[in-house]
């Protein structure tokens, strides 16, 4: 597996023509009444033409603002990716966000994101970060994942995080 940095001209259509969205969501974590239960929510996560065109407008935009796009690369097939963002968040402006985090279905479970987050994690040290901010997917599998890395519940929410995906869990990792 390879692992690279993102150029702006490669983040194209054709760069995820092999890439599979997919996952299968049955259990999820929703809070209720102040504290995090879970719960069957059973559907299929997935994206459309719609989809892939806006996250290819913001990985674009995310590189070309100064930001970093990580790709994992077999046979110079696009595996997984994972961005962040420049901007700053935070009442102390102390969060960079991992705003994406994608490993195609056939690759996950081999530390490819793992792989991923960690590469993000050292970037976003690198550029003054001291927390990483993660919205991330309620299901239980995926919260397993962050949790497993060491990801808390964030100590400030974003609220453009929260209004864009409600159901997700607003984490973060300390760098």
């Amino acid at each position: 597996m390879i692992y690279r940095i993102l150029q702006e001209p490669e983040i194209n259509r054709h760069l995820f023509s092999g890439f599979i969205r997919r996952q299968k969501v049955d259990l999820c974590w929703r809070r209720s009444k102040d504290q995090w239960i879970i719960k069957s929510d059973p559907f299929t996560d997935d994206w459309d033409e719609t989809d892939y065109s806006s996250l290819i407008a913001s990985l674009k935009e995310t590189v070309l603002l100064g930001g970093a796009v990580f790709g994992a690369f077999e046979n110079e097939r696009l595996t997984g990716f994972a961005s962040v963002p420049p901007q700053r968040l935070g009442s102390c402006a102390q969060y960079l966000s991992l705003e994406n985090l994608f490993v195609s279905e056939p690759f996950r479970g081999n530390g490819v994101g793992t792989r991923l987050f960690l590469l993000c994690a050292d970037w976003a040290r690198e550029h003054g970060g001291k927390r990483l901010y993660i919205s991330a997917h309620s299901a239980v599998e995926t919260q397993a994942f962050y949790r497993g890395l060491g990801c808390i519940e964030a100590q400030e929410y974003s609220r453009k995080h929260v209004e864009k995906e409600p159901f997700d869990c607003q984490l973060e990792y300390p760098l």
